[in-house]
């Protein structure tokens, strides 16, 4: 194998270098992902499939490569989780086949028309070339992009620990492979400021994990991609299909660079198998959140970046495991204000698991790779796009919202409309919860009061925490907020949905049912401490990038 050879013309990467590098690299601050000048970046991500069989970015056959990057960045992701495989960073003969030829000779030639119409310029580029130009057109939109490196050999991953690319020496995951090529990969991209992270592997798993050769080889990765390139983060998975770090709680991994190391972790409605259909909506989810957090949320408060890189549901909402998990999750995410990275992108694949042309119901985009599959999912997420949190507060401008994840909206107050749903970031929804467990207008003696059931909430002036002004969480998911409307009856804030007006209503699978549904009552009072203005990569440079597009580099 040749060794990685960049050709960008010396001027082109001094212009470019120097309107970059205003925020860019990233570093960490504590548990915050930071720019060079300290302000909070969140990674907001999409995931995008470019290790399965044919290790060609999914979904160029039917749109340009540029239009799905305008894309990512009108659905507001600042940046792309890009899967490859080891073997296109380690097997020359893998890395120089042609997109045309690896279609050829997957028996997949019905693809090529819609590649050459809409991506001519790649169709015979080769695969690392072809990479790179999805990586390039990324940087043209000023979207980041984390490398994640998802399996050894191409295909899908990861619903089989046979597959042998689980754990440090199964059949593909040869560990001293994994290491040159994870360099090599960082090489690559050593000169585009956009490429800000290497996921070291993606979901380790099988039989053969253990701790002792996680420490081992993670350490030793970690170094060789540093090494190889300083200015990446560098982001490492647990055990158990990324869900497992108990082990470091007594054992820290020791590296010899600080400020780089972020760790990543997955959940889905399935990583708690069918609990959220089979149980009770509200004791589900707070044994779920007490699960993520005893098994790598605790990283948190040890001082760590903590990236949720895999997460998703199916879009077209008729799965209770998955519309249960997701209003629970996105309560969850909020208040802690994690880095993120959405399953998937992707609306179709070339190929699954042996099928043609697969229907992605976890993709953003639709099967033609032309629409939003959910403009609605796109609206719920948009609070945590935001950055919420940070290492440091803006001008001490400190106060609460009241999150509905259910609607993506938050409890606002208006003269005319009164108390109802509106966008979370307006600056007129700011609440205190007292001591008296009030929830108080942040600047007035107004506070939130309840009529009786089945009527809409107003605001009051006798905040004295007592009877109808005195709200408390109830329940085990910690969502619903309980009030005394008199003797012996209870109620819970609610939503009407035709209005978008809060009302209080009988409170909702507090325990055992687990047929019912109590989203409408879920709220989570989140904390807000950073400005939030321009997307991150919106002020960065408005550099022309196009002389990005050739190739930057082979193998």
């Amino acid at each position: 194998m040749r060794r990685v050879l960049c050709v960008y013309s010396s001027l082109f990467i001094f212009l470019f270098l120097i309107n970059s590098m205003q925020a860019l690299p990233l570093s960490t601050s504590s548990r915050w992902i930071v720019d060079n000048k300290g302000k909070r970046v969140k990674l907001a991500c999409v995931n995008w499939v470019a290790h399965a069989d044919l290790v060609v970015a999914e979904g160029l056959s039917k749109q340009s490569v540029d239009e799905i990057s305008r894309m990512i960045k009108e659905m507001k992701f600042n940046c792309v989780r890009l899967t490859w495989p080891l073997y296109l960073a380690t097997d020359r003969s893998l890395a120089s086949l042609t997109v045309r030829q690896s279609f050829q000779n997957a028996g997949l030639s019905n693809f090529i028309p819609g590649i050459k119409a809409h991506n001519p310029s790649i169709l015979d580029h080769s695969l690392i070339h072809a990479f790179q130009a999805v990586v390039a057109s990324l940087t043209k939109k000023k979207v980041m992009v984390i490398l994640d490196n998802h399996v050894s050999r191409p295909g899908w991953c990861c619903g089989n620990i046979f597959d042998g690319n689980g754990f440090f020496g199964d059949r593909d995951f040869n560990p001293r492979l994994w290491v040159y090529g994870s360099t090599r990969m960082a090489t690559l991209f050593k000169h585009d400021p956009y490429v800000v992270g290497l996921s070291l592997r993606n979901e380790l798993r099988g039989f053969r994990q253990n701790v002792q050769d996680w420490y081992r080889y993670m350490q030793e990765g970690a170094e060789a991609v540093h090494n190889a390139n300083p200015n990446l983060l560098v982001i490492i998975s647990g055990l158990d299909y990324d869900k497992d770090f108990t082990f470091l709680k007594e054992n820290p991994i020791s590296l010899s660079f600080k400020r780089k190391l972020v760790y990543e972790t997955h959940w889905y409605s399935f990583s708690d198998g069918h609990d959220w259909e089979n149980g009770n909506p509200n004791e589900v989810c707070g044994n779920v959140k007490k699960e993520i957090m005893r098994l790598s949320g605790f990283l948190l408060d040890l001082g760590f970046p903590l990236f949720v890189s895999e997460w998703g549901v199916d879009l077209r909402e008729i799965e209770t495991n998955d519309n249960r998990y997701l209003n629970c999750f996105l309560a969850w995410m909020a208040q802690h204000d994690v880095d993120w990275a959405l399953w998937t992108l992707v609306g179709s694949y070339y190929i699954r698991e042996g099928i043609t042309e697969v229907n992605e119901y976890y993709g953003v985009l639709d099967w033609e790779w032309t629409k939003f599959r959910s403009k609605g999912f796109l609206d719920r997420i948009s609070l945590i796009q935001s950055p919420l949190q940070g290492p440091r507060l803006s001008n001490g401008n400190t106060h609460k919202i009241i999150y509905h994840p259910s609607t993506g909206l938050c409890i606002k107050r208006n003269l005319v409309k009164g108390v109802h749903l509106g966008n979370c970031l307006n600056s007129n929804n700011h609440w205190i919860h007292t001591h008296k467990n009030t929830l108080t207008i942040s600047g007035s003696n107004l506070c939130l009061k309840a009529q009786r059931l089945d009527h809409p909430v107003k605001l009051s002036h006798d905040c004295r925490g007592t009877g109808k002004t005195r709200w408390e969480f109830i329940s085990d998911s910690k969502l619903h907020f309980s009030v005394s409307l008199r003797k012996g009856e209870y109620g819970c804030l609610d939503v009407d949905y035709v209005r978008k007006k809060v009302i209080t209503k009988a409170c909702k699978c507090l325990s055992e049912d687990h047929l019912c549904n109590p989203e409408s009552q879920w709220f989570k009072i989140i904390d807000v401490s950073v400005e939030r203005d321009t997307n991150f990569t919106d002020t960065l440079t408005n550099t022309s990038l196009a002389s990005v597009l050739p190739s930057v580099g082979r193998i």
